[in-house]
């Protein structure tokens, strides 16, 4: 463990960097402890020589390296208050019932990212892991139906759809009952294929309108998997901050961002929520990952921020707490 002074020095390196992303020279630490300036050097060499502080150059300030805020992170940081401002933005979503929890879980990410500039992921169960248990279609006025998709696990995923004149509820619910009788128990991500070779053939036959029908219900699942699996909220938010500020890099991440086998690398294996900086973790060397595990009736999930080392950890881990409390509630 470091020493009282040494904590109070870092503490404030890390969070002055944070704030200004600019290396953090001795004078301003002087003026908030009020040390000489050859005080704070000794400590910032020391810091340094220990592997907790880095130099981008030789005349420059100091930045904090992975160990300085792994320290930092451990011990030293307070999850910090949320302003009325963005306990208000999240109340609202999460009192808002009627909306699902998945959409509520979505809405909220899209205000942290809004308020962080970073980027969100959720990642739901895989596809495969739901068999569709049942499909709804409920016709509404003008042309418009609600598309229901139930799963064995329980999770319940709605559309709306606008359908041809031409198409009569008749149509619409003789193909809900073929589809209902063949594709019940089929993984998910296994439905749009069936519905191809199995369920097209069939209303061919019995259904005047089938190729509107089958268009429309084929990507009710569709749309269904892939919103289960993964979503992205500020993709490229993480980009406006200046660590990502050369072609290359940008890039780079871009990239990966578009990897589906690292996105899903990023799956909570741990309760609570879990830092993971730079080398840390599997994705990327530059970034943090801040993530949590969620579990809506028994179905799990993961919500993750991914920003720049250079992250305000206590605000984002005070931001998933809040929405973890919600979320079980």
């Amino acid at each position: 463990m470091l020493g009282e002074r040494e904590e109070r020095v870092l503490r404030l390196i890390v969070e002055e960097y944070i704030k200004n992303a600019k290396p953090v020279g001795s004078s301003s630490i002087c003026e908030i402890l009020n040390c000489s300036s050859a005080t704070i050097r000794n400590e910032m060499a020391e810091l340094e020589d220990l592997g907790y502080l880095e130099k981008t150059h030789i005349s420059s300030g100091r930045i904090p390296s992975e160990k300085g805020y792994r320290y930092y992170v451990d011990n030293l940081m307070k999850p910090k208050n949320m302003t009325g401002e963005e306990m208000l933005k999240l109340q609202q979503v999460f009192h808002n019932s009627s909306l699902q929890i998945s959409d509520a879980i979505s809405k909220s990410l899209e205000i942290i990212s809004e308020m962080t500039n970073y980027t969100s992921v959720i990642l739901g169960s895989a596809s495969k892991e739901n068999k569709l248990k049942q499909i709804e279609m409920l016709p509404l006025e003008n042309n418009r139906l609600i598309a229901i998709v139930v799963t064995d696990k329980g999770h319940v995923e709605h559309k709306d759809l606008i359908i041809e004149e031409s198409i009569s509820i008749d149509e619409v619910k003789k193909t809900t009952e073929i589809i209902n009788k063949i594709l019940v128990n089929t993984p998910i991500d296994e439905v749009s294929e069936k519905l191809e070779f199995e369920i097209k053939p069939v209303i061919g036959k019995y259904v005047k309108q089938h190729e509107a029908l089958y268009n429309a219900f084929y990507n009710v699942f569709t749309d269904f998997a892939n919103r289960h699996n993964t979503q992205f909220v500020g993709k490229t938010n993480i980009l406006k901050q200046p660590e990502f500020d050369n072609v290359d890099k940008i890039k780079r991440l871009i990239s990966k961002l578009e990897d589906k086998s690292l996105i899903n690398n990023i799956k909570a294996n741990e309760e609570g929520i879990n830092i993971y900086i730079g080398s840390e973790n599997e994705f990327d060397e530059d970034v943090t990952i801040i993530k949590s595990k969620y579990n809506i009736d028994g179905e799990e999930g993961t919500i993750a921020i991914v920003g720049p080392k250079r992250m305000e950890y206590d605000k984002v881990v005070s931001l998933l707490e809040y929405i973890n409390s919600n979320i079980n509630e």
